[in-house]
This record gives structure tokens, C-alpha cells and sequence, in this order.
């Protein structure tokens, strides 16, 4: 972009965000509605909107949707290719959503370059070759996080995709490997095992989901493998070395070098806070260890009038605790300051596996190294007569565990293992926060056939644990 036939070379402005994340386009939107006069800083034109609907959340779920309706007899390429077309369908209509948002408002102005403070809340935006100075009374920082690439000979192998260019991966690999068996290592391996590649997933720990209970670990191990999809686990990925005609990644598994043969590789080994070139220290912003900026629970920063929110100030890595950073922020600027992250119980997870594992509050394993005392239900999804949803839809793979404060009565924690759990998961969270007990919820009347069903058969099972 030419600023100079847009924009004044200095800009002055109430607010400016960096970054089109979830956070900052719901406050910049909702502050310009007032009035206020608003500059949104994004550094790619294909990311207006943030990194939910264009390479997050929105693309890779439209994928694993369609992932679930092939039939074995349907040639993954031209499926695969169906797929892909659909999600960027889905995805260019929300970012011209999204960009209409801003820029319809009066107040708003718009500018695609690259961010970097100078001072304190005044930055530098570079684009191509031109450069403006914008200084605002409150900033705010939502730049996001980026992916890691490991330090490994051969990363840079044209074979070698992250989570944003293997969702436009050209031809269909026959053959994945994955490094990494995190939430986004696993929806890929689920995802694309749907399509029908032969899927290998590199476990540096000694099993998959080392944070859960075994007994569901084991059970999304189970239906991974069912599947198709191959679990290394004490895998530790050592090189990539790029063939011909393939990749082989060498690894060491449990002490012996292993080499697997893929067509591509995905590197799923997490993602980091994305401050690199921000010129954070020319506004006194303080960043961690990781690279994260430091917050206090209103989320400023250690500069005056700066905010950081979302995915760049670290923690959990989700869109809806970005559009809660914004409620907290929001609080600061026009309301009486009083909301905080401190705020926040029951906060529920889903990893999109098929079926989705959703998950909210502690495990049994956790509450127990608590000094809890507790009452546990399990069940296996196949076995809940009252949960008729999975078996009618064809997929009665899975569990339901809930774990509940003897004493009290009050949910602790749950997953869930099963079709619609990332809707069910949040009844349970809500119950959490509200202090619905898990009686109520055993003797709620709830609709039919549903999953949420499951919850009046297995809390009637609840007991102390065994073992």
C-alpha cells in the first residue's frame, strides 16, 4: 500500500491495534461505534479478520468436517481437492465479513503493513516501500502466536509444512508423517486419515496425552489407531532427510533409530507468542522467556497505556479467551476496571479429533494429588443405553467421565469423548461456573435423542474411585 494516498505520513488516534485478532477487532469495532477513532494494523492482507477464520480454527474444522463424510471408495485426491475448495469458499466470505466490520466505520482506519514501536505507544508501519508514524492514547497489542520450527537438519525440505500450508498441500500426501502430538498434531493425523493418508505420529512423551487420565488417553489412542493412524510414542525426531520422490524423517524411538518414509511431513511442535520485531523494548513493554509479553490480570503491560491480549501474551491459545481479553480490556477503558482474568472458572477445550475430545476442570488424577476427596463416573459411549445420539449418527466410539467433589456436590472436572461434545462440554462448564450441582445435571430433562443425555445415566454412577 502507498500510505501517502491514504494516510497522513503521522497519524494520531484514540486507539491502535496491532494485529487482527479476535480480541482487538471486537474492541476496535466496538469502541468506533462510539466514536473513537480507531487504527487496526494488520501486516498480511490475507489475515484481516486473525488467524481464526483464515488459517485457525474455521479452515481446519471445515476440513475435518468433510474429512468425515468421504467414503472409503472415494479417491482422496479429488476429494481432498473438493475440500480444500470449500474451505476457501467458507473462509474468503468471513474475512470479507470481517473486513467489512472495520472498515465500514467512520472512524476506523485501516493499514496493512508491518508494526514495530519507536516510542512509547507511537509505532512504525512499514509497507513495501513506504513507512508512517501512528501514536495512540491506549494500544494494544494482539499480534497472536506463530509456529516453532525445530532446529532439525532438514526442516526447510519443500516436504516440510506447518499447520497453515498443509491445508492447501499439493498433491495429497499418500503418506504423513507428524512431529508432534499435541491438539494440532492430533487433528491433523485424525483429519487427514479421513481423507485416506496412512498417518504416522511422532510422541516425544512415553503415551499419547500425558495431562489425562490413563483411561482416556487410552481410549483416544484406541480410536486413533482404529483409524489408521500409527502412535510412536518416546519418538524424538533427530533429521529430515529429503528424497527423490520422498521424505524420510529419522527419529529416535525408545532408544533406536527409526526412519519413516512420508510424502510430507508436518511440523506440529506448538506455537510461540509473536513479538519478534515488534521493537517492544522502545516502549518499555517487558516480554518472558518464551517471548510472551507480561501482563498483570487487567492485561496491561508494563508500559503506560499499552494492553496485550490474546495469543501473544502466552498462556492457553484459544478464540474465545481472546474475545474475553477483550471484555477485560474494554472494562478498563470505558467500564469501572473490575473485570479481570482472574474472573475465569471453567474454561472448556475441544481437539477436533472425530470424534471430538472436549475437555473442562480437572482430572481424577489431578483432584486426587489435590487432597480431594471425589466421586467418579465413567462410562464407555457404547454402553450409555440413554445416549442414543452417537449410535443414531454411526459413531458410538468413545467415553464420558465426570469427576465431582464428594462434599459438595460440585463438578471438578469432565471429558468428554464423543459426537457433539464440543457443544456438551460447555452445559458442563456452565454448571461449573454457576454452581449447578451434578444432580441437578443427572436429573435434567434434556432433548431426545441428544449426547447430552449421557449426563442423566452416567452421573447416577458416580462413586469414590477404586485402585
Amino acid at each position: 500500500m502507498d500510505f501517502s494516498e491514504h494516510i497522513s505520513p503521522d497519524l494520531d488516534v484514540d486507539l491502535l491495534v496491532i494485529g487482527w485478532g479476535k480480541g482487538g477487532k471486537t474492541l476496535a469495532a466496538a469502541l468506533a461505534a462510539t466514536g473513537t477513532r480507531v487504527a487496526m494494523i494488520e501486516q498480511f492482507d490475507t489475515m484481516h479478520g486473525g488467524t481464526c477464520i483464515n488459517i485457525g480454527c474455521v479452515p481446519t474444522k471445515t476440513l475435518i468436517h468433510d474429512a468425515d463424510q468421504r467414503r472409503e471408495d472415494e479417491d482422496p485426491q479429488q476429494f481432498w481437492d473438493r475440500a480444500v475448495a470449500r474451505r476457501d469458499t467458507v473462509v474468503g466470505a468471513m474475512r470479507e465479513v470481517n473486513h467489512a466490520m472495520l472498515a465500514d466505520l467512520e472512524t476506523v482506519t485501516l493499514i496493512d503493513g508491518r508494526a514495530r514501536f519507536v516510542g512509547e505507544r507511537t509505532v512504525e508501519v512499514t509497507g513495501g516501500e513506504d513507512t508512517l508514524s501512528v501514536t495512540a492514547r491506549t494500544v494494544v497489542v494482539n499480534t497472536g502466536a506463530a509456529p516453532v520450527r525445530p532446529d532439525l537438519p532438514g526442516v526447510d525440505s519443500a516436504r516440510v509444512h506447518d499447520s497453515t500450508s498443509l491445508q492447501h498441500v499439493s498433491p495429497f500426501p499418500a503418506r504423513l508423517a507428524i512431529i508432534g502430538a499435541g491438539p494440532i498434531g492430533l487433528e491433523f493425523a485424525s483429519m487427514f486419515a479421513g481423507y485416506g493418508a496412512e498417518v504416522t505420529v511422532l510422541n516425544r512423551r512415553e503415551r499419547l496425552l500425558p495431562g489425562e487420565d490413563q483411561d482416556v488417553a487410552a481410549e483416544v489412542a484406541a480410536v486413533l489407531q482404529d483409524a489408521g493412524v500409527t502412535v510412536l510414542n518416546t519418538a524424538s525426531a533427530t533429521a529430515i532427510e529429503d528424497g527423490p520422490s520422498a521424505a524420510a524423517v529419522v527419529a529416535d524411538v525408545d532408544g533406536a533409530e527409526h526412519r519413516i518414509e512420508a510424502d510430507v511431513v508436518l511440523l506440529a511442535t506448538g506455537r510461540r507468542p509473536a513479538t519478534e520485531g515488534l521493537g517492544l523494548e522502545a516502549a518499555g513493554i517487558d516480554i518472558d522467556e518464551r517471548g510472551a509479553i507480561v501482563v498483570d490480570a487487567r492485561l496491561r503491560t508494563s508500559a503506560d497505556g499499552v494492553f496485550a491480549i490474546g495469543d501473544v501474551h502466552g498462556g492457553a491459545q484459544q478464540t474465545y479467551l481472546s474475545l474475553d481479553d477483550f471484555r477485560v480490556v474494554l472494562a478498563q477503558l470505558t467500564g469501572d476496571g473490575a473485570r479481570t482474568t482472574a474472573d475465569r472458572v471453567g474454561v472448556p477445550t475441544t481437539t477436533f479429533l472425530t470424534p471430538p475430545l472436549a475437555a473442562v476442570g480437572l482430572t481424577a488424577t489431578e483432584a486426587l494429588a489435590e487432597g480431594r476427596e471425589i466421586l467418579m463416573a465413567s462410562q464407555k459411549v457404547a454402553t450409555i443405553k440413554a445416549m442414543p445420539r452417537p449410535k443414531a449418527v454411526a459413531d458410538p466410539r468413545g467415553l464420558v467421565k465426570i469427576v465431582v467433589d464428594a462434599g459438595t456436590d460440585q463438578i471438578l472436572g469432565a471429558r468428554l469423548f464423543h459426537v457433539d461434545a464440543q457443544e456438551v462440554i460447555n452445559l458442563i462448564a456452565l454448571a461449573m461456573r454457576t454452581g449447578t450441582t451434578a444432580t441437578q445435571l443427572k436429573n435434567g430433562i434434556w432433548t431426545h435423542p441428544s449426547s447430552t443425555e449421557a449426563l442423566n445415566e452416567t452421573l447416577g454412577k458416580l462413586a469414590p474411585p477404586t485402585g
